[in-house]
């Protein structure tokens, strides 16, 4: 495979690291994680055991991405964003001993395809980021967010929509719950609460 790996990174046997795809100093990639083809791993970034990222996936300095997380192709995941995984995060149990692996139930972080997840966010599984949505730096997202929303916040809430080129959409001019791209002119309608954009 033709892929590039910084002297100063750790890659862990076996994952999967995809054609052409980068990792940079200081970055660590888990055992049985696999990337995509065209994917960009930040300086310090972390993937998790496991975890499935798809093509063209850019992962930013410092971002932590935490098994079983499952990345869609032409994902953006921001400087120090943080997809968790853990309900009910405690070092140790009741009776006061250091919990291992297997004392806890990791749960997954989706973010669909082309969805973007800004500076210092943090996603708390379990949730869902929808496609080509749009989650404002700093935002603490706990539910899960529509397809081509754009949320921001603590907690994180809808406060509009975002097309493919992730700049938000300005309504249709007498067309209620009609939507526009002012960058590319694509055509979307809100239906009930979700985004249908125009075949």
């Amino acid at each position: 495979m033709n892929f590039k790996v910084q002297p100063t990174a750790q890659v862990d046997e076996p994952a999967a690291i995809g054609e052409g795809t980068t990792v940079w100093d200081l970055a660590q990639i888990r055992e049985n994680a696999g990337l995509g083809s065209g994917c960009i791993v930040g300086r310090g970034a972390y993937v998790g055991p496991g975890v499935r990222i798809g093509d063209n996936v850019k992962l930013q300095n410092y971002a932590l991405v935490h098994e079983p997380a499952v990345l869609g192709d032409g994902v953006f995941v921001g400087p120090a964003a943080v997809l968790t995984n853990d309900c009910f995060p405690r070092s140790v149990d009741p009776e006061g001993k250091l919990k291992r692996g297997d004392d806890w139930e990791a749960v997954a972080v989706e973010v669909a395809e082309g969805a973007s997840l800004g500076a210092r966010s943090v996603c708390v599984a379990p949730v869902r980021v929808g496609r080509w949505a749009l989650v404002a730096a700093g935002a603490v997202v706990t539910r899960d967010v529509p397809d081509h929303a754009l949320v921001a916040g603590v907690p994180a809430r809808r406060i509009g929509w975002v097309g493919r080129a992730g700049v938000r959409l300005v309504e249709r001019k007498g067309e209620p719950g009609g939507w526009e791209c002012p960058e590319s002119g694509a055509l979307y309608d809100d239906k009930d609460g979700h985004l249908v954009e125009h075949a």
